[in-house]
This record gives C-alpha cells, sequence and structure tokens, in this order.
C-alpha cells in the first residue's frame, strides 16, 4: 500500500453500499483511487464473512481504521504513523482516529442532519452539500489548537472567569431576550459561560457547537445567522445558530427558533447586554491562555494539567513550559498531555459514555489492556516517567486529572503534588 507522509492523515468518506467515494480530506498528497478501492473492497469482503474490520497497522507503523455509521456512510482514517512519540504512541493514534471518524460524523449529522445521510437520493447532490462540512472536517483534521482538548476527551473545553456571576447572569439574560434557552459565551475556543439548558445538551454536542464557533470566527465575520442539526438531541429538525463577535476572541450564541431576526439580535440585544461588560470580557481574554482565575495558583514546577469534572463532562487545561527556550516547548506540553491521557485511559483509568451516546459511540474498541479487564478493582492512580517529563494521572468519583512536570521533581513527590493541584483548584473555583 502506498504510504502517506510521517504524520499525516487522510480522511476519506464513501457510501457503505456501492463504496461510491464522497469526499477526501487531510494530507497533501492524497491516496491513489485504487488505494481507496482496496480499503473499501477488503471492508466489504471481511463483512461478507461475517467479520467487522476496524483497525490495521501498515509495515511503516501506520493505521488504518474504518467505521460505518447507520448503514449508510463509511468512513476511513489512513495515518502515516510518526506522527506521535512517547509512551503508548500506537495506541493513542487508535483512538484518536476513532474519536476523529466519530467527530466527523457528527460533524456531518451537524451540518446536514441526519436525513440527508441516511436516505441518499442523489449521490452528487450529497457530494456537493458536503462541501459546507470541510472546514469544519479540516479543523477535526489538524486537531492541533492548543488548549482545546475536547475533540479527543469528548468533555467541553472550559475557562474558569474570575467573575462568573456577572457572565452568568449576561448569558441568561441575552438567551431569554432572544427567546431561547440555549445560551453560550466562548472565550477564545474555550466555554466560559452557559446557560442550564445549554450544559444539558450532551457534551460531544457541545464540542462540536464550540468548534463551529471557532470556524464562524476565523472565517472573519461579525455576525451569522446557521442552521444547525444536534446529532443527539435533534439530528432531523434545524435550529437556528446565532453567533456574534463581542471582541476578537470573545464570541456569544444562541440557539433558537424563528425569532428574532439576525439584524433585530444584533441591533437591539447585543449592544445592550454585552457593551457594560466590556472591561470584564477582557479580563477573560487576558486569562484564556491559562483558563484558570488568578486565585489558582499553581506550583511553578507545573509543566501542564488537565482536570476533567467527570459529573458534569467538562474540562480545563493549561500548560506552563518552563526554561528560556522552554523544554519541553508549549506545543510538546500540549501534545505530551494528550498522550498521557490516552495511555491512563487506555490502561487504567475509565471513559465514560454519556447516557445518550449512539450504539457506535457505545461499541467496544479494545483499548482496554487484558491485565486490566481480569482485575475486579478501578485503579486510582497512575504515574509515568519519560526523559521529557514526569506524568501522574489521578481519579476520584468526581474528578479525573492528568498533571505534567519536569523530570527533575522527585517520583515519591508526585503523588501529593498531584492531590494538592487538585485541591486548589477545586477549592477556588468549585469546579
Amino acid at each position: 500500500m502506498m504510504m502517506l507522509q510521517h504524520g499525516s492523515t487522510q480522511l476519506l468518506c464513501l457510501t457503505a453500499s456501492s463504496g461510491v467515494p464522497l469526499f477526501t480530506r487531510g494530507a497533501s498528497k492524497q491516496l491513489p483511487f485504487s488505494v481507496i478501492g482496496s480499503l473499501n473492497g477488503v471492508h466489504m469482503f471481511g463483512a461478507g464473512q461475517g467479520v467487522e474490520l476496524s483497525c490495521c497497522e501498515t509495515e511503516g507503523g501506520g493505521k488504518v481504521v474504518w467505521r460505518v455509521f447507520q448503514d449508510s456512510v463509511m468512513l476511513i482514517a489512513v495515518s502515516g504513523g510518526g506522527g506521535q512519540g512517547g509512551a503508548g504512541g500506537s495506541k493513542a493514534e487508535e483512538v484518536r482516529l476513532q474519536r476523529l471518524l466519530e467527530n466527523v460524523w457528527s460533524c456531518m449529522v451537524l451540518v446536514l442532519g441526519q436525513d440527508e445521510l441516511t436516505e441518499v437520493r442523489n449521490v452528487e447532490r450529497l457530494k456537493r452539500d458536503l462541501r459546507s462540512c470541510f472546514t469544519l472536517v479540516d479543523q477535526l483534521l489538524e486537531d492541533r489548537q492548543e488548549g482545546i482538548l475536547g475533540n479527543l476527551t469528548h468533555c467541553v473545553d472550559s475557562l474558569l472567569p474570575a467573575n462568573p456571576a456577572v457572565l452568568q447572569g449576561a448569558v441568561d439574560g441575552f438567551a431569554q431576550a432572544a427567546e431561547s434557552e440555549f445560551g453560550c459565551l466562548l472565550v477564545r475556543g474555550r466555554v466560559a459561560s452557559a446557560t442550564e439548558k445549554w450544559w444539558r445538551l450532551a457534551p460531544q454536542e457541545v464540542v462540536l457547537l464550540s468548534a463551529l464557533m471557532r470556524t464562524l470566527s476565523a472565517s472573519g465575520s461579525a455576525s451569522c445567522d446557521y442552521p444547525v442539526f444536534l446529532p443527539k438531541g435533534s439530528p432531523t429538525v434545524a435550529h437556528r445558530l446565532l453567533r456574534f463577535q463581542l471582541l476578537p476572541g470573545a464570541d456569544v450564541c444562541v440557539l433558537c427558533g424563528p425569532t428574532p431576526s439576525l439584524h433585530k439580535a444584533e441591533s437591539e440585544l447585543v449592544g445592550s447586554f454585552w457593551t457594560p461588560l466590556v472591561e470584564t470580557l477582557r479580563d477573560c481574554l487576558a486569562s484564556g491562555e491559562q483558563c484558570l482565575p488568578g486565585s489558582v495558583a499553581l506550583r511553578p514546577d507545573v509543566l501542564a494539567v488537565l482536570l476533567i469534572n467527570r459529573e458534569t463532562r467538562r474540562s480545563v487545561s493549561t500548560a506552563h513550559p518552563l526554561g528560556d527556550p522552554p523544554l519541553p516547548s508549549k506545543a510538546r506540553c500540549w501534545e505530551l498531555l494528550r498522550l498521557f491521557y490516552v495511555f491512563s485511559t487506555t490502561h487504567y483509568f475509565t471513559q465514560e459514555e454519556t447516557p445518550s451516546a449512539s450504539p457506535e459511540e457505545r461499541a467496544p474498541r479494545g483499548h482496554n489492556e487484558d491485565f486490566v479487564l481480569g482485575f475486579s478493582h478501578q485503579p486510582l492512580q497512575c504515574y509515568l516517567v519519560t526523559d521529557e517529563c514526569k506524568s501522574f494521572g489521578l481519579q476520584t468519583p468526581q474528578h479525573q486529572l492528568f498533571l505534567l512536570v519536569p523530570p527533575s521533581v522527585p517520583s515519591f513527590a508526585l503523588r501529593a503534588l498531584a492531590t494538592q493541584t487538585l485541591s486548589d483548584i477545586v477549592a477556588a473555583t468549585g469546579f
């Protein structure tokens, strides 16, 4: 098989019944049509023999992952390998590709609706319609935005503002004035505040809506009226997503019905609710990279931390590389944090599925180690030592914490450091 370049990923979308290519995204050099046909053919052959082919590894260390959704669309992810180093790199790549296929399918439903994908009457028209998904799909493929881990964790990337009550009141009031119960404030790509009903959406829906908001914001438009379907809550009936840029990097949105019009919401509501809070928004933007309020003082030897609330499926994360120049770099700290998260959740901890998880999401993926499956108890702590850093994972009934520190920190001090970090964040923010 022709291999992709190391670190590159290509996504293939085909009709499940006939194998007609719908689109290809990612990788500067696309796979030949003959290879695409072979990938589809080997999957169809296995299905004819009663075998479900889900993943394989190439001789060059690459990965191929297949997934069929709603017996209608087949998605194939092909990775060139070599893109992720460190512990559990091969398994991490498989998990990343599996998550990618789930997210891409949900993205397609979000933009087009489930009926357009499962009741295909005209393949050429579907190909044209799918182009509206490309910008969001490309963002999911790149998946390198610092501080954005929701595509992997399926937890909502959040920012904890210093004045949450003020922002909460503004979001609630703005949503109510827009005749909606679903409102959200996004700061630097993270949810800073949202209405109660917004948090009741499936976590993956909130993750994808946040990704869509980042895509719309990057387009440079100050406002937009965008139809969306909710992959879990409303896959066949569209809602209107009204999005407004308050400041560069700060956006507010609501999910609503036919009213109000975009012009009315922009001219009558945005200014009245958000102009008095411009300085508060600027403060949020200033602390956006840390995503924690100033009342939280992390230890100076913390390289990166990811904290997940298991009950709300929300997460906060931050990276603080040390040294000049920093080693590891900030981008590498985020990559190491992703790798350690996958290592921990595939070896020791659990990735809880939401009650509304679809059969595709609940499908067994075989990521857990056999020796872990043989234990009757659930591990609560784990650590990993590499040349670049030391990592410690901590799991409680309500939280999961993933911590990275320099190699110079003694291993015996990792547990105390992780426990203190968790306590400091929760005590200061109530997260």
